[in-house]
C-alpha cells in the first residue's frame, strides 16, 4: 500500500490549492519536443560509448560543464534539489543479499510482538505507564537489518560502530535483548516498572534509552526529540579528532543514527549537518524512519516530507540516498514505461500517503491506481491483497540492504537514508498509519489475534489474548540463525563500558602553585583557570587527553595564548595563512591540534564536550574536556543537552565564565547570569562551585579530576569563574576539606567583640563581603566573620543526606548535622548570605542552620541575591541595584538588631 487521497472531489481541491502555480506567473516555457530528442539521444550515446560506470561519469562531468557554461551565460537556473520519487539503488545496482530472508521475517515479526507485548501488558497492569507501539512497528526492519548486516560490536580488534537509537522504539530493542538471552521475560515484565523491579530485584526497562538507569545497556540518550542528531554528528567528529592525535584508532567505525521525519523539525536535529559535510564525515550515517507522521498527524499533511528532507540534505552537502519503495514494485516500475507512476508519486502529498496506509488494498486500488486508466492497468493483473502487500521501502529487507550498503561505502560525505514506512505497520485497523496510532498503548483480544495472524506467529488463542511472550527454543532455526549473525558482526549491540584505564593526575603544587599561595596576588578567576589549564596541559600523560573547547570565546577568556600552545583542530590543516602569523598568539589550526574551537554555536560545543566527556565509555579512552563558555548562555541555552549528558554519565567540566548578574556591567540583560547555579543543582550528577579565588579554583579542579580520571565516578563539574581581578589570598592546606564541601572559614572577626556576625559570600560578590566585614568592624564595633561558601549546592545536598540517613535509621538516634551546621556550630550572630545570583540559592540551604534542643534554627538567617532582570551599567552601580553591596549587607545587619 501506498497512501493516496479521501475523494477525488477532495483531490481536486487539494491539487488547486497546493500544485498549480499562481495565476499571475507566465506560464513556464517548454523544451521543443523534437530538439529535447536529439539532446537525450545524445546523452545516451554518450552512456552507451563509456559503459555503465563510466558512462555515469563521464555525463556527470558533461553536466556540470554545461552548468558552468550556462551560469557564465548569466542563464538562471540550477538543478532541483529533488530527485524522482523512486528508490535511489535500482534493481541492477543493488547487492545480492546476504541473508536468509525467510528466517529474518519470522525472527522480525517474533521481535514485532514481544514489543507489542511488553507494552499491552504493561498497560493492563497499570494503565498510566504509557509505551508506544507504532514507531517500532515502523522501524522494526530497519533495525533488524542493521543488526543482522552492519552495526559492528567491540570483537576485541576493533571497537565497537556507535548505534543512536530512535527513542519511540527501545521496546524493540528489548525485544531484541530477550531472545539474545541477555534480557529475561522478568525484566519485560517490569517495562516501565523500575522501581517496583529494584523492590524484588529485578532490572526494570526504562522508558527510553537511559545509560545512567542502564549502565550497562544503554549507550546514548535520545529521548529528548533533536539531541540525538546533533550528538551523533560530534560524536562522529570526535572520532576523526582522536585518529587524527592519535589517541585511538577509530577507523572503520561507524556512527548510525536513527530518527524520525518529525523529530527533524526540532533545529539541534539539523544544526550541525554542515559541520558534518564541511568535515567529510563519511563515517557518519543516518536514517530517517520517514513513516510521514508525527504524534498528532502527517509530519508534512500538504506537502512531502522526503522530498523535503532530500532537499535539506542534499543542500547541506550530504549523499541522500532514498529507500521508498519495496520489492513488490520493481516489477510495476519495469512496466511503466510511460512513467505514469512516478508522474502519480510526484502529484501525491503525504496526508493521502497516509490515509492509503491506513486502507486496505480494495482501498488504494479506487483511490490511488484508479487515477488514470494507465495506472489502473499497471496493477490489473493483480488482487486486492497482492495490492495490500505492496510494501513501502522501510519493510523491505532487500531494499534496506541496499540502500545501507550503498551508505557504508560511500566515502567523502555524510549519508542520510531516507526510508519510507508506515507508521504502526501491521497493527491493523486500530494503529496502522492512524492519526492516534502514536497514543495507542492498549490492544484488544481481537486485535491481539489480528496482529498474531497477521505475521503468522505460532502462538495460541489463550497465549496471544493474555499478550505472552514468545521465545523460540535454543536449538531452533530462528535462534542459531541470530546468533551467528551477531557472532559474526563481534556480538551484541547496544552495550555500555563502564570503566576505562585510569591516567595520572599531576600534583596540585605542580599546576596550581601559583594560585595556593597568591599572598594578595590581583587576578581574575578567569585568568587562573587558563594559567592552570595551560599547565595541566604540559603534562606528559594528563595534557594530551585534555580537550579544551570554546564556542568563538577563546580571546574573550585570554585563552588566545593556547592557539600557539596546542592548537586548533582542524582536520584538514590550515589551508590559508593567517592575519596575525607574526603574532605569539597567532590562529594556529592544524590537523593535530587541541583545541575545539566551535564557533558560533553553544548547542555545537556541548555536543562535543559530551563526546569527550564520554570517550572513556565509547571509546575505552579517557578524555578531561573543558568547556568554557558566557555562563548565562550554557546552563539557560543548552540545558537539555546538559541533561542528556548527565544521562550518558559525562565526565569533565563546565567552566561558567563571566559569572553572576553584576560582573558584565555593560552587556545588559542577556549576558547577565543570576541563575546557571541554582539550574545546576538541580542535575544529580552535576557538582557545582562558585569559587571566590584562584586557590580554591584550583582545589576544586584537582578534586574533580581525581574524582573522574581515578575514582571514574560518573560526574562532572560546572564551576563559575570571573573576570575582575581581585586580591587573592593564600589558600591553607586545611581549608582545602572545606572549599570541596562547600564552605570554610576565610577569615574570623575580633575576638574581643561582644557582637558577631557571620558573613557568607560567594564568586563575584565576595569582594562586596569582605569591604563589609571591614565596615561592622571599624565602624559599628562587630565583629565579623566571612565563610566563604564555594557551593550551596554541596551543602545542601549533603544536608539532605543527613536527612535521609536519619529517616532511615532506627528510632532514637539522633540527627547528625550537615557541614554547613558543623561550620557554624559555634558561631554568634545572625548568618548574612550574600551572592551575584538570585535568592533562592543561598535560600537551599536554610533548611540545614544549626539547630537547638527543639530543632529550631538558633540564629537568624537572611540573604542577599540578585533577583530580577538584568541591567546595563557599571558593577558598583548593579550591585547597589540589587542590593548585594557591601552597604546592603551592612543594612541587613543593622536592621537585624532592631527587630
Amino acid at each position: 500500500m501506498i497512501g493516496p487521497i479521501a475523494s477525488p472531489h477532495s483531490r481536486a481541491r487539494q491539487e488547486t490549492a497546493v500544485r498549480q502555480p499562481p495565476t499571475h506567473l507566465p506560464a513556464a516555457p517548454q523544451a521543443d519536443p523534437a530538439e529535447l530528442a536529439e539532446w537525450c539521444e545524445a546523452f545516451d550515446g554518450l552512456l552507451a560509448v563509456y559503459g555503465a560506470t563510466q558512462g555515469k561519469e563521464q555525463a556527470a562531468a558533461l553536466l556540470d560543464a554545461l552548468l558552468a557554461h550556462a551560469r557564465k551565460r548569466h542563464v538562471a537556473w540550477k538543478p532541483s534539489g529533488n530527485t524522482p520519487y523512486v528508490n535511489t539503488i535500482t534493481v541492477d545496482e543493488q547487492p545480492p543479499y546476504p541473508g536468509d530472508v525467510d528466517l529474518e521475517k519470522r525472527l522480525s515479526a517474533i521481535l514485532r510482538w514481544n514489543a507489542l507485548a511488553m507494552v499491552v501488558r504493561a498497560n493492563a497492569a497499570h494503565g498510566e505507564l504509557g509505551g508506544h507501539i507504532a514507531s517500532y512497528a515502523s522501524a522494526a526492519d530497519l533495525f533488524e537489518t542493521g543488526f543482522n548486516h552492519f552495526f559492528r560490536a567491540d570483537d576485541g580488534h576493533q571497537a565497537a560502530d556507535l548505534v543512536f537509537f530512535q527513542p519511540h522504539s527501545s521496546p524493540g530493542v528489548y525485544a531484541r535483548a530477550f531472545l539474545e538471552g541477555r534480557l529475561g521475560e522478568d525484566n519485560l515484565s517490569h517495562y516501565r516498572q523500575e522501581l517496583v523491579a529494584a523492590s524484588q530485584g529485578i532490572q526494570g526497562l526504562c522508558s527510553y534509552p537511559h545509560p545512567y538507569l542502564m549502565p550497562e545497556f544503554w549507550q546514548f540518550p535520545t529521548g529528548s526529540m533533536g539531541i540525538g542528531p546533533i550528538n551523533a554528528i560530534y560524536q562522529a567528529r570526535f572520532m576523526r579528532y582522536l585518529a587524527h592525535r592519535g589517541l585511538a584508532d577509530t577507523a572503520g567505525r561507524k556512527v548510525w543514527g536513527f530518527f524520525g521525519d518529525g523529530e527533524m523539525d526540532e533545529p539541534e536535529s539539523i544544526a550541525a549537518l554542515t559541520l558534518a559535510a564541511r568535515e567529510g564525515l563519511d563515517n557518519c550515517i543516518f536514517v530517517i524512519n520517514c513513516n510521514l507522521q508525527r504524534l498528532d498527524g502527517p509530519v508534512r499533511g500538504n506537502g512531502r516530507i522526503v522530498d523535503e528532507l532530500e532537499s535539506l540534505f542534499s543542500g547541506a552537502g550530504w549523499n541522500v540516498v532514498k529507500c521508498l519503495w519495496g520489492s513488490e514494485w520493481d516489477a510495476l516500475l519495469a512496466r511503466d514505461h510511460s512513467h505514469v507512476l512516478a508522474r502519480t508519486f510526484a502529484h501525491t502529498v503525504d496526508g493521502e500517503f497516509q490515509t492509503l496506509s491506513a486502507n486496505d488494498g480494495a482501498f488504494n486500488r479506487e483511490h490511488f491506481f484508479n487515477q488514470s486508466p494507465e495506472l489502473a492497468a499497471l496493477v490489473a493483473h493483480l488482487s486486492d491483497s497482492d495490492i495490500d502487500r505492496l510494501r513501502r521501502g522501510g519493510h523491505d529487507p532487500v531494499k534496506i540492504h541496499a540502500a545501507f550498503a550503498s551508505a557504508a561505502a560511500h566515502s567523502g560525505q555524510p549519508t542520510v537514508v531516507l526510508a519510507k514506512t508506515m507508521k504502526g505497520y501491521g497493527m491493523g485497523s486500530i494503529g496502522q498509519g492512524r492519526m492516534t496510532s502514536h497514543q495507542q498503548k492498549k490492544l484488544g483480544a481481537e486485535d491481539l489475534l489480528a496482529f498474531r495472524d497477521r505475521f503468522s506467529l505460532p502462538l495460541t488463542d489463550v497465549q496471544a489474548t493474555s499478550a505472552a511472550f514468545l521465545k523460540p527454543a535454543d536449538g531452533s532455526a530462528e535462534m542459531r540463525y541470530l546468533h551467528a549473525r551477531r557472532q559474526a558482526l563481534g556480538g551484541f549491540l547496544p552495550a555500555r563500558k563502564t570503566q576505562a584505564p585510569q591516567v595520572a593526575v599531576p600534583s596540585l603544587q605542580a599546576t596550581a602553585q601559583f594560585a595556593l599561595e597568591a599572598d594578595g596576588k590581583p587576578m581574575s578567576t578567569t585568568m587562573a583557570f587558563v594559567r592552570q589549564l595551560g599547565n595541566l596541559l604540559k603534562d606528559k600523560e594528563l595534557g594530551p587527553r585534555i580537550v579544551p573547547i570554546v564556542a568563538d570565546e577563546a580571546r574573550t577568556f585570554g585563552m588566545a595564548g593556547l592557539f600557539r600552545q596546542v592548537g586548533i583542530y582542524a582536520p584538514f590543516g590550515q589551508l590559508y595563512q593567517p592575519e596575525d602569523n607574526a603574532s605569539m598568539l597567532l590562529y594556529r589550526e592544524e590537523t593535530t591540534g587541541q583545541i575545539l574551537e566551535e564557533g558560533i554555536s553553544e548547542a555545537g560545543a556541548i555536543s562535543s564536550w559530551t563526546a569527550a566527556a564520554t570517550s572513556y565509555s565509547t571509546h575505552g579512552t579517557a578524555m578531561l574536556p573543558f568547556f568554557i563558555f558566557y555562563s548565562m548562555f550554557g546552563f539557560q541555552r543548552v540545558g537539555d543537552l546538559i541533561w542528556a549528558a548527565a544521562d550518558q554519565r559525562a565526565r569533565g567540566f563546565l567552566i561558567g565564565a563571566t559569572s553572576g548578574r553584576t560582573t558584565l556591567g555593560g552587556e545588559g540583560l542577556q549576558h547577565q547570569d543570576g541563575s546557571s547555579l541554582l539550574t545546576a543543582s538541580t542535575v544529580p550528577n552535576c557538582k557545582s562551585y562558585d569559587p571566590a579565588f584562584a586557590g580554591e579554583l584550583a582545589v576544586i579542579i584537582d578534586h574533580g579530576m581525581h574524582r573522574m580520571l581515578q575514582q571514574q565516578c560518573d560526574e562532572f563539574y560546572y564551576i563559575t569563574v570571573t573576570n575582575e581581578n581581585v586580591a587573592n589570598p593564600s589558600l591553607p592546606p586545611d581549608a582545602h576539606e572545606g572549599v570541596v564541601r562547600g564552605m570554610y572559614l576565610l577569615q574570623a572577626g575580633k575576638k574581643e567583640s561582644t557582637q558577631r556576625v557571620q558573613l557568607l559570600g560567594s564568586g563575584a560578590i565576595m569582594g562586596e563581603v569582605l569591604k563589609a566585614a571591614r565596615i561592622l568592624e571599624s565602624e559599628h564595633g562587630v565583629a565579623a566573620d566571612v565563610w566563604s561558601v564555594t557551593s550551596y549546592t554541596e551543602l545542601a545536598r549533603d544536608g539532605e543526606a543527613q536527612l535521609e540517613a536519619w529517616r532511615n535509621a532506627p528510632d532514637g538516634q539522633p540527627l547528625q548535622p550537615g557541614w554547613f551546621a558543623q561550620q557554624l556550630q559555634h558561631s554568634q550572630g545572625p548568618i548574612i548570605a550574600a551572592c551575584d545570583y538570585v535568592r533562592a540559592l543561598p535560600e537551599l540551604v536554610r533548611a540545614y542552620l544549626p539547630a537547638d534542643a527543639q530543632g529550631l534554627p538558633r540564629q537568624r538567617y537572611y540573604t542577599l541575591g540578585t533577583d530580577g532582570f538584568g541591567r546595563s551599567d557599571s558593577r558598583a552601580a548593579l550591585r547597589r541595584h540589587f542590593a548585594v553591596d557591601a552597604a546592603a549587607i551592612v543594612q541587613t545587619y543593622v536592621r537585624s538588631q532592631q527587630q
